[in-house]
């Protein structure tokens, strides 16, 4: 096997050299090995994709749809992405020049981050939150300025992105929103949207709202700050939480016409276009599977309530979650802060896998979070085991 010449060694983009492996992948792929682990590391729904959606990929191979689409997806797919939005969140796009189908979400993110952004600019982005968003924004030669929302009961206030905008500068050009959130569950609710949206445009900026669990909410519901300044908004969404397609990396892209433009050929150079049968099926989910998130979304909460409860019945504080399907857990006081280290214990002497909440930036230190998108059985097992194994170390303390 070849190995680089020693005068090639470290002669890469710079930036890369600014940013580590993702946290989160790194942990569960460190603690995978641990015989007989329950993981409840990764955000991937254990349900199966819906058979009618399923269906319509089968039928795009069958029927030899194998050739390039357009770069920014069919007309097709941009169509029922269009219906889509209007039908659920009131927000109208034009399928011709506001919107991009991208591969997945993360596509979607680093074809937005690389168009918006110049060296020297400067992201705010609320945390404890999605961990891609700091090297994206690091590789384009901005700045993510992590504001430390756990003191807000982990919502990025209007007051407090202002304090921030005012100490930050004019250099800031854009706030990115997570919400619902990952890793906390928290959703925004409209007056705090409304707040934002008011901060955000007094200061001209851009707004990337990240709303991939726009479908997952739990007794609210999802209010987008696009429909409050559209001219302002880049909003990002897709299909692998909403109709558990993650292996398909089907996401999407909208915004205003101008912006859309540039952010087409940077995703042009990145991926040329979708896969057909990818796009196929993520057409026929926008267009007849409103039912499939409802559905998902009942089992869901069932389980976020029992893991809730069982931690809450360990002692164990949690954010109480409103969207996606994670717990934002406390680790227990006698355990210290290090969620690492405490991550590390539960994975090796209890075979339970969370993640580390220090993986998701400033805020997130002291935390675990634990992904309720696994099976009923392997939730079971996995505060069973947790129970014992915090009844065991109180017993040694």
């Amino acid at each position: 096997m070849p190995e680089l010449a020693n005068e090639l060694t470290n002669r890469v983009n710079s930036r890369l050299n600014q940013v580590g492996p993702s946290g989160i992948r790194e942990f569960d792929q460190r603690i995978s090995a641990i015989p007989g682990i329950v993981k409840l590391t990764i955000g991937e729904p254990d349900l199966n994709t819906p058979e009618h959606v399923k269906q319509a990929a089968i039928a795009s191979i069958a029927e030899n749809d194998s050739h390039y689409s357009a770069q920014k997806g069919t007309l097709a797919l941009r169509q029922a992405i269009s219906g889509f939005l209007k039908r659920s969140q009131g927000l109208t796009y034009d399928p011709d020049t506001e919107i991009i189908a991208t591969v997945g979400a993360t596509e979607a993110l680093t074809a937005t981050t690389l168009t918006m952004l110049n060296p020297g600019d400067k992201v705010i982005v609320p945390t404890p939150t999605f961990a891609l968003y700091f090297p994206i924004i690091t590789i384009t030669g901005a700045t993510p300025v992590m504001v430390d929302t756990s003191q807000d009961d982990f919502v990025l206030t209007p007051e407090k992105l202002e304090q921030t905008l005012q100490a930050e500068g004019d250099a800031v050009k854009a706030v990115l929103l997570n919400y619902p959130s990952n890793p906390t569950g928290k959703e925004y609710p409209q007056d705090v949207i409304t707040g934002l949206a008011t901060v955000i445009a007094n200061h001209g900026l851009f707004v990337i709202s990240d709303e991939i669990y726009s479908e997952l909410t739990y007794g609210v519901d999802h209010f987008s700050i696009a429909k409050l300044i559209p001219e302002r908004t880049v909003l990002i969404n897709g299909l692998s939480k909403s109709h558990a397609m993650t292996g398909y990396r089907m996401g999407y892209v909208v915004g205003p016409k101008a912006f859309i433009a540039n952010v087409t050929k940077m995703h042009a150079f990145m991926v040329t276009s979708p896969s057909n049968p990818a796009q196929a099926a993520a057409a026929e989910a926008l267009n007849n599977g409103d039912q499939d998130p409802i559905e998902a979304k009942a089992i869901y909460q069932r389980r976020r309530d029992f893991i809730t409860t069982a931690l809450a019945d360990m002692g164990v504080s949690t954010v109480s979650p409103e969207g996606a399907f994670y717990i934002f857990a406390k680790i227990p006081d006698q355990f210290g802060t290090d969620d690492v280290a405490f991550a590390e214990r539960l994975a090796n002497e209890a075979k339970v896998g969370g993640t580390p909440g220090s993986a998701f930036g400033a805020g997130g230190e002291g935390y675990i979070r634990f992904s309720y998108a696994a099976s009923d059985a392997a939730l079971a097992v996995a505060m069973t085991r947790m129970k014992d194994f915090l009844t065991a170390t109180a017993e040694v303390q």
